[in-house]
C-alpha cells in the first residue's frame, strides 16, 4: 500500500484528531466556527505534523462548497486563475473552499489574484504555514482571516496516535504486532511533537521487526530508526519560533547555560542565519548603551560564523552569546526609538522647526528672514541650547538613562556642560 500512513489515519471526527485541544475541545473558538459550518478565511500556522492538513481536510469534507487544493511551493499564477475561472461554471456555484499549503511561498502577485474573490466570499481560503505568519504573509491576506497557532504535539497524545497506528498496521498485514511500551515512549519524545513524523517511525519499526507471524518492535530498534529523525526536526528552524525566543530571552536573563542550550538546539538544526540574527538584536537591544563596545564584537563573532559554516561556526557563535549573558543590561536605547515612534504614529511633530529646515531662500510672505540655526561647534563644549524637537512635542523626553556606569557617566558629563 503506497499512501503513507500518516493519511490512511486520517481522522473522521474532530474528536479524533490528536493534539490541539487548546484549539479543539468542546467550546474552544475554533471548534465553534467549524461546528457553525459558517467558515471564515483561516490560516493555520505551526511546525510541520501537527494537525494543520488533517483539520483543513476535515473542514473541506463537512462543507457543500468545491474542494480545491493547491501548495505554495509548486502552484503558479496559472493555477490561481484556473480556480477563480472555476466560480463560473457549476462545480463552483456555491463558491470554492481552498485549501493552500505552505502559503508563504506564493509571492504577492499571486497572492493578490485571490484578494478579490476572498474579500466577496466567492473563495473561502484555509491556508496554513510553518512560518511565522505576520513575517511572512502579505498583510492585504491576514487582514481577511484569522489566524490560529498550531503547537507540537504533546507525547501522551501522540502515544494515542501511535496505538491508533500499531491497531490499523496489524489488520492490513493480518498479522500481530509486539510494539513494546518501550519503543513507544522512545518515538514519542524523540520526534519533537510531529505526528507524522512519529507515524511515519512506527511504519518503519514494522516493516523492520523481527518474526513473520508476529511481528516485535524493541526500544534499540525504535532508537535506530527514529534518532536520526529526531535530531534533525529543528531543522525547520523559521517556524519553531519557541526555540529562537527562548535563546534570545535567555541571553536578555543573563543564564549562560539555557543560552547556550538553545543556541545548541539551533546549531543541531543547522540555523545558523536565526542564531546570528537573535544574536545581534540581543547585543543591541538588551545590552546596548550599558557596553556599546559589545555590538561591533558580537558582529565580528556572527561574521567569522558566516565565513566559516558550520561545524565551527559554533564556537565564536557560543563565545558571543557567552559575552551577551554577562555583559550588564539596558535597554534603553530601544525604550527610546520606541516612545518616539509612538508620537510619530500619533501623528504628532509635523512640522520641523524653522530653524532646522533645509531652507535657503525666504517667499515674500515670510515676516521674519533667515532660519537662525545656531552651530553647536562654534560654542563652548560643542552646544549651545536651541530648539530642535517640533513645538507641539517641545518638552517630550523620550531617553531614560539605564543604572549602569556607561550611561551614568554620559548623563553626568551633559548636566555639566548643560549646567543642569
Amino acid at each position: 500500500m503506497n499512501t503513507p500512513l500518516a493519511d490512511r489515519l486520517r481522522p473522521q471526527s474532530l474528536d479524533d484528531i490528536v493534539g490541539q485541544k487548546e484549539l479543539l475541545a468542546p467550546g474552544r473558538p475554533l471548534r465553534k466556527i467549524i461546528e457553525s459550518g459558517r467558515i471564515p478565511n483561516l490560516i493555520f500556522y505551526g511546525p510541520s505534523g501537527v494537525g494543520k492538513t488533517t483539520l483543513a481536510s476535515y473542514i473541506a469534507r463537512i462543507t457543500n462548497r468545491s474542494f480545491k487544493k493547491l501548495n505554495g511551493t509548486t502552484a503558479s499564477t496559472a493555477d490561481i486563475k484556473d480556480i477563480v475561472s472555476s466560480l463560473n461554471t457549476f462545480e463552483g456555484m456555491n463558491g470554492v473552499l481552498l485549501y493552500l499549503d505552505e502559503i508563504q511561498y506564493l509571492n504577492k502577485k499571486q497572492q493578490q489574484t485571490l484578494l478579490e474573490f476572498i474579500e466577496n466570499g466567492s473563495i473561502t481560503l484555509i491556508a496554513s504555514t510553518t512560518e511565522n505568519p505576520y513575517f511572512y504573509i502579505y498583510n492585504a491576506i491576514l487582514s481577511r482571516s484569522t489566524v490560529f497557532e498550531f503547537k507540537p504535539v504533546e507525547p501522551e497524545e501522540i502515544m494515542k496516535a501511535i496505538d491508533r497506528a500499531i491497531r490499523v498496521l496489524s489488520e492490513e498485514q493480518g498479522r500481530e504486532i509486539n510494539f513494546s511500551q518501550e519503543a513507544k515512549a522512545h518515538i514519542c519524545s524523540a520526534c519533537g511533537g510531529d505526528v507524522r513524523k512519529s507515524l511515519n517511525a512506527v511504519e518503519l519499526c514494522v516493516l523492520a521487526g523481527s518474526g513473520e507471524e508476529t511481528v516485535t518492535v524493541d526500544e534499540e530498534l525504535a532508537k535506530s530508526l527514529t534518532q536520526r529523525s529526531g535530531a534533525r526536526y529543528d531543522r525547520d528552524g523559521d517556524a519553531h519560533y519557541d526555540v529562537i525566543s527562548a535563546y534570545q530571552k535567555s541571553m536578555r536573563g543573563s543564564d549562560v547555560d539555557a543560552a547556550l542550550f538553545y543556541l545548541a538546539r539551533l546549531v543541531e538544526a543547522d540555523d545558523l542565519i536565526s542564531a546570528c540574527r537573535r544574536l545581534v538584536v540581543c547585543a543591541c537591544e538588551d545590552v546596548g548603551l550599558a557596553y556599546p563596545q559589545i555590538i561591533p564584537i558580537v558582529k565580528s563573532c556572527v561574521d567569522i560564523a558566516m565565513q566559516v559554516g558550520f561545524p565551527e561556526a559554533r564556537i565564536p557563535l557560543a563565545d558571543a552569546v557567552i559575552m551577551v549573558c554577562l555583559a550588564p543590561k539596558s535597554n534603553s536605547g530601544e525604550s527610546a526609538i520606541s516612545a518616539a515612534q509612538a508620537d510619530v504614529r500619533a501623528g504628532l511633530g509635523q512640522v520641523v522647526p524653522r530653524q532646522l529646515q533645509n531652507v535657503h531662500y525666504d517667499g515674500e510672505e515670510r515676516a521674519v528672514k533667515g532660519q537662525h540655526y545656531l552651530y553647536p561647534h562654534s560654542y563652548p563644549n560643542h552646544w549651545i541650547d536651541q530648539q530642535y524637537l517640533p513645538d507641539d512635542i517641545r518638552d517630550h523626553h523620550y531617553y531614560t538613562p539605564g543604572e549602569n556606569k556607561t550611561e551614568q557617566a554620559y548623563q553626568e558629563y551633559w548636566k555639566r556642560i548643560k549646567g543642569e
